[in-house]
């Protein structure tokens, strides 16, 4: 819960989003949800009247935190610049280890219950 409420970690979750939808492999009542919150963000309707201008926008704040938090582990699989690099594209068919011995050793199941 204490990283949710970083700044930082609500931008990218919410750059998150778009790649987010993109993806085939995600449900569609998460990526309806997302639609959802759009549509209720740039509706003229809301709960809070618009005349009550600084706080009108506390319930549209109030539901894309919902959203974000509730989409939370979805949306973090989706993070822009924090994948891993995948460095075993570099190595594949090199023999990275030179000039090293090694042996290896196979023990039976008898022969290790023997030694106890």
């Amino acid at each position: 819960m204490y990283q949710f409420i970083g700044f930082n970690v609500l931008l990218k979750r919410i750059k998150a989003i778009k790649s987010m939808m993109m993806d085939k492999s995600v449900p569609r009542r998460k990526k309806l949800l997302i639609v959802l919150g759009i549509i209720y963000l740039v509706s003229p309707i809301d709960l809070i009247p618009p005349v009550l201008f600084p706080i009108a926008w506390l319930d549209d704040l109030v539901v894309w935190i919902w959203i974000l938090l509730h989409l939370k582990d979805e949306l973090d699989k989706y993070w822009v610049g924090d994948k891993a690099e995948d460095l075993s594209k570099n190595y594949k068919g090199k023999d990275i280890i030179e000039d090293a011995e090694y042996e290896v050793n196979v023990q039976d199941d008898k022969e290790s219950e023997d030694e106890k």
